[in-house]
């Protein structure tokens, strides 16, 4: 990373408290710090990612889907919105040449695909397929819960990860139609609660976080003899810093940018484990699992260096941050937590302009100044 880089970083939150929606922060990467900014308002913004290009960031809104353009210093400036045609989403991603941006709708079950415009814009609603069925009988499971939607690295199919059906349902992505098409389950068992998914570098390992499981399923990935996707399940791995409690659920999962590790959080553990991977199998070794100062870990974020990493705390309304020692296998927290209402994910993003000054805005004054 070159020393004259700059980054911010967006949290998403929920707008039923005091939060107005997402907050931009400054980012000291050699310090591992964050240093608030503003506030851009944005009605429950439950997850959010930066397009392709790096042109663009993508919230979830209670409206729908909103996308704002990003300033060369990072500010937000809103482009447009649209109604996907079913209730709030909770999870976003684009296929690899950013033409189509993938919805995945906790709520309702519904994945839903969404043509962006080469401007920014976001266009008309291309597919809507609502899963069906249900899981084990309990308050979890009664109706599906698509909780994450990821194109495989081929970039031909997209994975529809369902907690509530303990399912991953497979679409092949017509490119001529612009439509969905389903062509395999990946079944995990009963009571597993698949949360999210995330392929290797390479392309050759899948890695499937499990909430209700606490671990991580490790899959090997490639195309049969048919052309279909398929996985191959290698190894599972325990997200735990300690026995098992009945109010764990592991929370969030990322891969490093370099591809030789694995991060996730667990809820409840309320700690934060760390996996090397072994590059010619795909295996992970955990290095460690320890606690996070704060509760209900939602989401995890690498700093750009990766040599530093922020936890979302949902339940604890605050953001810890902590430099990781990889010889001794320890994190050690940096700074106070920022403090903020309900905070349910964030990303980091290369600026292309330093701001003009770097302070820590008081968190009133962010809001009162909020687009």
């Amino acid at each position: 990373m070159a020393a004259a880089e700059n980054y911010v970083a967006y949290v998403g939150t929920y707008t039923h408290g005091k939060s107005k929606g997402i907050h931009i922060y400054d980012v000291d990467v050699a310090e591992g710090l964050l240093h608030l900014r503003k506030v851009v308002k944005c009605n429950n913004s439950s997850y959010l990612t930066v397009s392709r290009n790096g042109k663009y960031l993508y919230s979830i809104a209670d409206e729908g889907v909103i996308v704002f353009e990003i300033s060369p210093t990072g500010d937000l400036n809103a482009i447009n919105q649209i109604d996907i045609g079913g209730m709030r989403g909770n999870h976003l991603s684009t296929d690899l040449s950013g033409k189509y941006l993938f919805v995945g709708g906790y709520h309702d079950g519904r994945v839903t695909v969404v043509h962006t415009h080469q401007d920014g814009r976001l266009g008309s609603v291309m597919d809507g397929i609502f899963h069906r069925g249900q899981g084990a009988i309990n308050e979890r499971s009664f109706r599906p819960h698509v909780t994450c939607v990821r194109v495989t690295p081929d970039n031909h199919f997209l994975c529809a990860v369902d907690e509530a059906l303990d399912q991953i349902i497979l679409y092949r992505i017509d490119h001529r139609t612009n439509t969905l098409k389903e062509v395999d389950v990946l079944r995990m068992g009963k009571q597993v609660g698949p949360k999210s998914i995330h392929f290797s570098k390479d392309g050759f390992f899948a890695y499937v976080l499990c909430q209700i499981t606490n671990e991580i399923r490790v899959y090997q990935y490639y195309i049969d003899q048919r052309g279909l996707p398929t996985f191959r399940q290698i190894q599972e791995v325990s997200t735990l810093s300690n026995a098992r409690d009945p109010y764990d659920a592991a929370s969030a999962m990322r891969l490093s940018y370099d591809g030789q590790y694995v991060f996730c959080a667990t809820s409840g553990d309320d700690s934060i484990a760390c996996f090397n991977i072994d590059q010619s199998n795909g295996i992970l070794e955990k290095k460690f699992a320890l606690p996070i100062s704060g509760n209900y870990p939602k989401d995890v974020a690498l700093f750009p260096d990766q040599q530093h990493i922020a936890v979302v705390n949902n339940g604890q309304g605050t953001i810890t941050t902590f430099k990781i020692d990889y010889d001794r296998n320890i994190i050690m927290m940096k700074g106070k937590p920022q403090t903020l209402d309900a905070p349910n994910c964030m990303a980091f993003h290369r600026i292309e302009e330093a701001p003009a000054e770097v302070r820590d805005v008081p968190e009133s004054e962010a809001e009162a100044n909020a687009q």
